[in-house]
């Protein structure tokens, strides 16, 4: 298996001032790659630059700005160069898809958090003695920095990363070869229903509540947004004032980001444990929460119809607040880890039909809460009856699999 492990770095002072000039140079690179291909598409020839032709041109950026290039790691510049590439790729794929294109951006010093280096040993190495409390991570041009390792490592380390997140610096450690740690087997099986009214309900009757996290911060965050709308927008006249109010903001969404993540490994921990093969919906978040389109009114030139633009986005955002794809991916990881399976079913009329009779109808759900068959007259929790359909769907899909 591939596995990532998170751990927190203590660096010193002269440490986390090498790391910022680490980020702002590498910034530098990108932006500088970034600027060359949109100048040679400008030019009349409309030349195309990949990433072969920038990565060979690296030796000679190293040589002519030693004190800002030369001293980092070639690997990890490369790196930030595929980033560049992967990010017009992913560019042009929209464009040939017909969606929004979202042409690359210049990066601010303030928003280019990350440097990859690709390979344990060029450029870093990762301390691997496996009980020793002093575990450091050497990098290049930065020097041995301390690790906050709190759990074992386990595989083969492939590629290392060094993130900031605030105040803090991570290192993030992708591994191969991870050996699985299967739990004991239950028999159990259960169908999860994900929601926003509850977080989830399970097909056994069980229901877990949205904490909305978010929505539970919401004042908080307005109060600090409206200070830091205050200050004036353009850079030069920015203040300490200002960069605490921007730090007080991030903060609270990095909050925010933390509870919910240790929510979800809880609960998907809690699934994993009590059951052997966990069936939900298949979700296309994004879709999901799109926004509705302008629907212009024919007799009124310039004028567009109500289209429940406000409602819909209270909705979007209750959505992201829960984080289903991010449970799901939580609960896919932990699942495969224990040995466990988990079965994504199809999601459509799962809160429509009728488990007892099979009759499919909008108006058997009555409202959020309530099922009633109009067919039949079987009356239940909708969220409980929506879990039974996800559960009893997925019957289906194990047999044709068998």
């Amino acid at each position: 298996m591939i596995r990532a492990y998170k751990f927190l770095l203590r660096p010193t002072r002269g440490q986390a001032a090498a790391l910022v000039g680490m980020l702002r140079d590498h910034c530098s690179l990108y932006n500088g790659a970034l600027q060359e291909r949109r100048d040679a598409y400008r030019h009349t020839s409309k030349t195309s630059i990949k990433y072969g032709g920038q990565s060979a041109q690296l030796k000679a950026i190293r040589a002519f700005d030693p004190e800002r290039q030369g001293r980092w790691s070639f690997s990890s510049q490369q790196a930030t160069l595929r980033r560049l590439d992967k990010a017009f790729q992913a560019f042009f794929r929209r464009v040939g898809a017909g969606r929004t294109p979202g042409y690359p951006r210049f990066k601010g010093v303030g928003h280019f958090d990350t440097v990859v280096f690709p390979k344990d040993g060029d450029g870093c190495r990762w301390d691997s003695t496996p009980h020793d409390p002093h575990t450091r991570v050497r990098l290049q041009g930065v020097g041995h920095v301390r690790v906050h390792r709190h759990r074992p490592v386990r595989g083969r380390v492939k590629t290392i990363s060094v993130k900031r997140e605030g105040t803090r610096w991570y290192v993030v450690l992708a591994c191969d070869e991870v050996p699985a740690e299967p739990l004991p087997a239950t028999g159990a099986v259960v169908g999860i229903d994900l929601g926003v009214a509850r977080f989830l309900t399970t097909s056994d009757g069980a229901h877990v509540a949205n904490p909305r996290f978010l929505q539970t911060m919401a004042g908080e965050l307005a109060e600090a947004q409206r200070h830091l709308a205050t200050f004036p927008k353009r850079a030069r006249q920015r203040t300490k004032k200002h960069r605490a109010a921007a730090r007080k903001v991030a903060r609270l969404h990095t909050k925010v980001r933390r509870q919910r993540a240790d929510f979800h490994h809880k609960t998907a921990r809690a699934l994993v444990a009590g059951h052997d093969v966990i069936v939900h919906e298949r979700l296309n978040t994004a879709g999901m929460t799109r926004a509705p389109e302008a629907e212009p009114d024919p007799d009124n030139d310039g004028v567009f119809l109500p289209n429940g633009a406000a409602a819909k986005a209270g909705l979007n955002r209750s959505i992201l607040d829960a984080g289903w794809a991010q449970f799901l991916g939580i609960l896919a990881n932990k699942a495969e880890s224990a040995g466990r399976r988990t079965v994504p079913v199809d999601a459509r009329n799962t809160s429509r039909a009728c488990p007892e009779c099979g009759h499919v109808a909008k108006e058997n759900r009555l409202t959020q809460a309530r099922f009633r068959c109009t067919a039949c007259e079987f009356t239940a929790n909708a969220d409980h009856v929506g879990a039974t359909n996800i559960l009893n769907r997925a019957g289906l899909v194990l047999c044709d699999a068998a």
